[in-house]
């Protein structure tokens, strides 16, 4: 899926570095991704969606802790060691 090739690399090749004694990694993410043209909104059962034009809201969750990761939506993954984040499409 090409949305989140952008996804990740708005990610990956982020405007400002994650510190985490600075911001959370929710705060963080969403700041990346508004800095990508994404319109980033509120989520009930997520940390937050996104709304692509003409495209259906796309679900997120943020985590420190790979083993937190399941099927249920996309996962943004804070790696503390390595200090890479990686995105997790939703599996459908």
């Amino acid at each position: 899926m090409q949305i989140f090739e952008v996804i990740e690399a708005a990610l990956t090749k982020p405007p400002i570095p994650h510190e985490p004694y600075k911001q959370s990694l929710k705060a963080w993410a969403m700041y990346c991704l508004r800095d990508r043209g994404f319109k980033v909104v509120y989520a009930q059962n997520a940390d937050f969606a996104i709304e692509p034009k003409g495209a259906e809201k796309i679900y997120f969750k943020v985590t420190n802790n790979a083993g937190d990761v399941d099927s249920s939506c996309a996962w943004i993954v804070w790696d503390s060691v390595t200090k890479i984040t990686s995105l997790i499409p939703p599996s459908s």
